[in-house]
């Protein structure tokens, strides 16, 4: 049973594409200290674009993720292919509102449900702690064309093909500018390779656009919330301590930032980050369409032809599809039971994070005794979600 969902990403992908081209320009043995001073820079100028954040600057990416058959056979190969715009929406320091969204080549919706809505992110200007996160792997400085215009760059190659591992490309401008709504990326592929089921993802910049500085918005609602500035808790009854756990989300210059554990009645929702793993957020917005392609679209197979009901926690009513199954663990009968949101963008939802929309809202699991009575072993369920930024400064 899993208690820890994870926002999609590489280790799903098991890694993934190949497409930038001089890839054997960078087989030297490390960064030049020019490089490291270039990668240093490109992060602090990265970071302080954050509090001279306009409403109205714009980057659109073009990307294409993509599943080859399996290698024994089996499965059909899928692709999905579109951009990527992120666009500043609102500004009310120290939170920047970004808009994220996927959509065709044409500016529409894509038909994949993971794909289908864009996302609300307050992400925070201002610095409460360190964060840094090394883009890793072999550096080679070079000059990258994209979007009109040349960019002073740097490659970053990490190659891990013969691990059965993946083949990893990113390239980040030196002196982000617009750029640092994804900290000055400009091309990122990954490949996956080895064993794994051949496939991969890349994204290459398409579009830049500054707003005005006389430019103004409200602040937006946070119904479609990627994760920052709300939360979920969960019900978990396994083990010897059955509890509320709660998930919170937020962001900081460019970086995503979760932290996962028992509710504590006496402190503010999500009020402390401060161990919270930093992960860059262009990185996550990458992996998934990558999780789309690796992944059943949605509703699962399974819970499509599952049972219709409604799933309610805290005034919330949604329409649901619940799958029911029984299995013989090592000599025991147990009965279990899942439910899904049968639309997980259903206006009851509303201000629940991303994560949580694609997982099972709640899941139990009985143990069948004599007489064919069931008896409660444990479970999960989601109780209660919103907005921990509301009201902040």
């Amino acid at each position: 049973m899993t208690m820890r969902p994870s926002l999609p990403l590489a280790a799903l992908l098991g890694a993934a594409l190949s497409f930038l081209p001089g890839c054997e320009s960078t087989k030297s043995s490390g960064p030049s200290a020019s490089d490291t001073r270039a990668d240093n820079a490109a992060s602090v100028q990265a970071a302080e674009a954050w509090v001279r954040a306009r409403v109205g600057d714009r980057v659109t990416y073009s990307f294409s993720a993509t599943r080859g058959p399996e290698p024994r056979g089996g499965g059909a190969a899928r692709t999905v292919q579109g951009q990527l715009t992120l666009e500043v929406v609102a500004v009310q320091q120290p939170w920047v509102w970004v808009r994220a969204a996927y959509s065709d080549e044409g500016g529409k919706p894509l038909p994949q449900a993971k794909l289908a809505k864009d996302l609300i992110i307050p992400v925070r200007a201002d610095m409460t702690r360190a964060l840094d996160v090394p883009h890793g792997g072999t550096a080679t400085a070079e000059v990258a064309s994209s979007a009109g215009r040349n960019w002073e760059a740097v490659r970053y190659v990490t190659d891990q093909r013969s691990f059965d591992g993946p083949l990893r490309t990113r390239v980040y401008a030196n002196a982000p500018g617009p750029l640092y709504l994804a900290r000055g990326l400009i091309e990122g592929s990954t490949e996956s390779a080895g064993f794994r089921v051949p496939g991969g993802y890349q994204l290459k910049l398409k579009e830049v656009r500054e707003g005005s500085a006389d430019a103004s918005a409200p602040v937006p609602a946070l119904e479609r919330p990627l994760g920052p500035g709300a939360y979920y808790e969960r019900y978990v009854d396994v083990g010897p301590g059955p509890g509320v756990q709660r998930v919170c989300f937020t962001a900081e210059r460019g970086y995503l930032l979760r932290t996962e554990g028992p509710v504590d009645a006496n402190a503010a929702p999500c009020s402390d980050f401060s161990q919270a793993e930093p992960e860059p957020l262009e990185e996550l917005l990458m992996g998934i369409p990558s999780e789309v392609v690796f992944t059943e679209d949605w509703p699962p197979a399974a819970a499509a032809n599952g049972t219709r009901g409604t799933f309610s926690a805290e005034g919330h009513d949604v329409p649901a599809l619940i799958k029911q199954s029984n299995e013989d663990v090592e000599g025991t009968q147990r009965a279990f039971s899942e439910t899904y949101a049968a639309d997980p963008w259903a206006p009851g939802l509303a201000g629940l994070p991303y994560e949580a929309r694609f997982q099972p809202l709640a899941n139990t699991t009985d143990r069948v005794v004599l007489g064919g009575k069931n008896e409660p072993e444990g479970g999960t369920k989601i109780v209660r979600w919103g907005s921990w930024l509301a009201g902040q400064k």
